[in-house]
This record gives C-alpha cells, structure tokens and sequence, in this order.
C-alpha cells in the first residue's frame, strides 16, 4: 500500500524524537552544510540552514559550496527581557552572527550569518542568558505572542502570564534538543526502556504544520489576533480579566496561482474562563494533531482544518475533549493593529509612585544596526547596561523600552539623541509598516523586501505630502514571497513578491485587523505601484467620510471588493 503522507512525515517518524544526524552533522567539517533531512529538523531547534543568494552565482563559477549559514530564533513569549539579557544576546550578535538584531512579526529576536561551527557555541550562549531556541519553528506551538507590554496594565500582565504558561505547557518535551545543543545526559533510551515517551503530548509525528498562538487585549490588537491559528482575547471588567474569547482557524499563508490555498481570519471558537485557558490551548492542538491533514503540507495548516470541518466541528471535538461547553463570545472592540509609539504611562497604577513609563521606538523592519548618524543598537546598549528598563519585542518589529521610573525618562532620551535616534518617526505609513527578511538569506523569497520598503515608502512619501496625508495612521506590509510572514494580507496596502522587482499589490485589509485585502495589481514594480497608489491617495484623501480609514474607503470607493472570508479570497478580483 502506497504511502500518502508528506515527506517530512517520515522524517519526523524516524528522526528519534527530532534527534536525527543533528550531532553528526555538527562535526562535519568539510562542509557547512547537514544533511537533507537534518534541514527539516533543525527548524524544532528554532533554526533554518540559508545560503547567502547574493554570492550564489559567484561561488557557483569557482565550484564553491553555497555559502551556508544558519538562522536561529528565539523561543521568548510575551517578547520580554532584562538588560541583562539585552546585553547578552547584543554581544552574541557580535561574537556569532552578523553583528545586528532583528525584530521579528513574532515577538522575539532572530540572528542571521551564524556558521556551522559557531551554532553549537550560539546555542549555548543564549542558553547562558536564560533563553533557547527550541520551538521556535518547527511543526508544533510556536512563539507565543502576547499583548505588547506587560506593565501597561494589570490585564497586560495577565495576558503575558497566560502567553508564558502556555508557551511551557506546549513545549516539545524531548531531550533532543539539550542533548545535542547543550550536552545534557541522554534521555531517548531511558525514556523508552520506561515506557514512557517522550512527547506525551505531541507524540511521534509532532504536527502537521506550524501552529501559531496569540493573546491579545482590547483595544489594541497588536498581535495581529485573525491571523493566527489559536487566539485569546481578553474580556474585561473593571480593568480584570473575567475570561478570554477563543478565537481558531487564522493564517497567512498561500502559493501563487493555487486558488485552493489562501490566507483566513480566525472564527470565534467561543469563550473560557482564566483558569480553563491552557486546558482550551491543549485541547484545540490535539484537534489539529489528530484531524490536519498530513498527506498535502499546502493545506496542512489548522486553518485548513477550520475550513473544511467547519467551526462547529471544530467546537464539538473541543467540547468533547474538554469535557464541558465553551461560553458564547463576549463584546469587544478593536481600535487597530499598530504599536502607540513614543512614551506612554502605566494605565491602571493606584499611586503616583507606582506609575511607570514605556517608550514604543520605531525599528524599521524590525533590524537593530547601528549606521552613519544613527546608531540604535549602540544606544540600546547603553541603556540596558544602565539598567534603566526592561525591553519588550513587538509583534509589529518595534521595541518598547519598559517600567521606566521617572527620573530616567531624560537620561534615556538624551542617550537617544547623543547617538541620533529619533523617536519621531517620517509618515504614518512608514510608522505602520512591516517586512519580512527575504533576500538574500531566505530560501523562498522571490523578491526583495527589507532592503526594498524603505525606498519604496520614502517615494510614496511624496505621494502623501500631495495628497495631504504624511502623518495619517495607514498599514502596509511587505513579504518576498506569497508565505506572509509580515501578515501582507492583513494590510491596507499589502505588497507580495512574484518575481525579482516585481509584486502583487493588495488593497482593502480592515484597519483593525479584522478583514482580509484583495488582489488590486500584479506584477508592478516600483514605478507602477507609485503611478497606481498616487491618485488613490489623492481620492482618499478628497473623498474620504470623517474617520474612515483607507481601507475601508477603497471598498467603498468600488476599487477592491472587501474579502468577507478566506475561501473568497481569490474571488470577484478585477485588476488595476
């Protein structure tokens, strides 16, 4: 009989609960690369093997190897760490990777440029600040994300302990990665001579697909809650939280010209108490453990498994597993997905002396560098070696500079300023902007990004002034390839790469992250995006009703047709 299950099910089956050739891989000298297989299973290791495509070509010609090196993320829920911390994985950056931090769309750091030689040593180094890697990527629960700031309030808090508990109850729990990371004792022999295993929860074949949670608190919905596969939204009285309405089935994802793959918004599962929520968390997982589909990874994610079940399949097998019924959603109201930059105060604090202050810096996309006149990463530095506040990683590639008392605000702001950093930022559309890495390390990208947007938006700058509207809040996002890690289909104005130079343009996302966009250009390049997007501008800014956001004013202005739903994602599109 003929076995259907995707190949990386095989490779999960036999890789010795994610152990694989990982160890022998390491001592490999004569290459920088490991071994196939070993590709997919460094990623539950919180790794990726990329090459440099700048120099492919180059290298190629002199029958060189691909210049390999490896990404790693880190596992930190929440996004928060001491400066302490900041100081360690600063130096790492260093010692190890190519000398900058990059912000991720998922609240956490990643290095790039790290050697084969030089992981086991990074590895450790980071294990030695209190931190790892492990699920990071991978086919299980990923980083979990939570409301940006956990001093902001006693709610925000309380998301960012809900966000921590279950980032550790979903942890893998093999002793792979200690093992061949960390040198630990090896545990896979006397695990299974017990008859025991040792992923309980996971089992052999972990699942299908990545698997995304986040926790959000209204107002703000700066995790992004729809384009996530489990979400907790926070329902509030008096400034506690009563319980959490579970949201499931969001994701970003697609493959160009395969109309049965698409992004989704997540759908309302139904509402738990704070005490039911890891159990909730639990439950939803086996769902999509047990039902994803594990033959096609193109729909293997659990919003596939949302679409073609139904929600109320859904809610019945987590009903069941649970052992009792989920409440009806509560009201809520979302106000937008970006991050309030600047200095913002504690919200609920009962005493003047209790009253913290939180600086949101713009970082644009997400990389901490320092560069002629702007060195960010060297002030950053500074201020987590004078140990004036805590730092929190945003979901939108910001840093908050967190718990800040008083006297320290202009101790902190006078560091900025010595090493040129502004907390003012060009437009609202660059304040709301976000892009993946893509080239020339990602092996999907097809197009730039990082290293494109800024220069894009500084031209569409030009187009806000004319039309008035430099300093109005609009969200745009770019990605390399159709995969969406900057959540592009969730932007009022999403950029997608096709081919190098060349992407899809999408108009219509809901300012509140609440509505997915629609395909309005193919193929543009730089100049047709600015010949497409300047009289847009111009309209909006005419015609638009008094706080309508541009978004909404592109469906009504009969530009895009407003995307109600996933499957219709692909549906009623008439190009520019």
């Amino acid at each position: 009989m003929t076995d259907k299950r995707a190949r990386n099910e095989i490779i999960k089956e036999n890789s010795h609960q994610l152990r694989g050739t990982l160890a022998e891989g390491l001592q490999d000298v004569v290459t920088g690369n490991i071994a196939e297989d070993d590709h997919q299973l460094i990623k539950f290791h919180g790794s990726y093997i990329q090459d440099d495509r700048d120099v492919r070509g180059e290298r190629a010609k002199k029958k060189l190897e691909k210049a390999y090196s490896f990404m790693l993320r880190l596992r930190i829920p929440g996004g928060l760490t001491t400066p302490k911390q900041w100081l360690a994985l600063d130096r790492i950056a260093s010692e190890y990777a190519n000398g900058t931090l990059r912000l991720t769309t998922r609240e956490t750091f990643q290095y790039h440029g790290v050697i084969k030689s030089n992981l086991k040593r990074t590895m450790q180094a980071i294990n030695g600040a209190a931190l790892d890697t492990i699920a990071a990527c991978g086919d299980v629960n990923r980083n979990v994300m939570t409301a940006a700031n956990p001093y902001l309030s006693k709610a925000h808090k309380q998301a960012y302990d809900l966000g921590k508990a279950i980032s550790e109850h979903l942890l893998p729990k093999t002793g792979a990665y200690h093992e061949i990371w960390l040198d630990g004792e090896k545990v896979e022999e006397k695990v299974r001579k017990a008859g025991k295993s040792e992923e309980p929860l996971y089992g052999t074949h972990y699942l299908p697909r990545k698997f995304k949670t986040v926790i959000a608190v209204p107002p703000d919905n700066d995790v992004d809650i729809f384009a996530h596969c489990l979400g907790f939204i926070a329902v509030l009285e008096k400034g506690e939280v009563v319980g959490w309405n579970v949201t499931v089935g969001g994701g970003m994802g697609m493959t160009h010209g395969d109309t049965n793959t698409f992004p989704r918004t997540a759908e309302f599962l139904g509402f738990c108490k704070p005490e039911q929520a890891i159990d909730v968390a639990e439950k939803v997982l086996l769902v999509q453990r047990d039902w994803g589909n594990r033959e096609n990874r193109a729909r293997a994610r659990f919003k596939y498994t949302v679409e073609d079940r139904g929600i109320d399949n859904i809610r019945a097998e987590v009903e069941k597993r649970l052992g009792y019924k989920l409440g009806k959603p509560k009201p809520f109201k979302f106000e937008g997905t970006g991050d309030p930059l600047g200095w913002r105060q504690t919200l609920d604090a009962k005493k003047d002396e209790d009253k913290k202050w939180h600086l949101t810096l713009f970082v644009e996309n997400g990389r901490i560098k320092d560069v002629p006149g702007r060195t960010m990463r060297s002030a950053l530095r500074e201020i987590a070696e004078a140990g004036y506040c805590d730092f929190v990683c945003t979901s939108n590639q910001n840093v908050i500079l967190a718990n800040v008392a008083s006297k320290f605000t202009s101790k902190i702001e006078a560091i900025l300023k010595a090493h040129g950093v502004s907390t003012e930022v060009s437009s609202g559309l660059r304040a709301n902007s976000m892009a993946c890495v893509s080239l020339p390390t990602c092996a999907l990208g097809l197009a730039e990004s990082e290293r494109f947007l800024p220069e894009l938006l500084t031209s569409l700058e030009d187009s806000l002034d004319k039309a008035g509207l430099r300093s109005d809040d609009i969200v745009v996002r770019m990605t390399g390839c159709p995969n969406g890690c900057a959540r592009p289909y969730l932007a009022e104005i999403g950029f997608v790469g096709r081919n190098p130079g060349l992407y899809n343009l999408y108009l219509g996302a809901a300012f509140d992250g609440s509505r997915l966009s629609k395909l309005y250009a193919q193929d543009v390049g730089k100049e047709r995006i600015i010949e497409l997007l300047d009289p847009i501008f111009l309209k909006y800014a005419k015609e638009r009703k008094s706080g309508e956001h541009f978004g909404d004013f592109v469906i009504r202005a009969g530009l895009v047709k407003a995307t109600t739903a996933g499957n219709n994602f692909h549906d009623n599109i008439k190009l520019a």
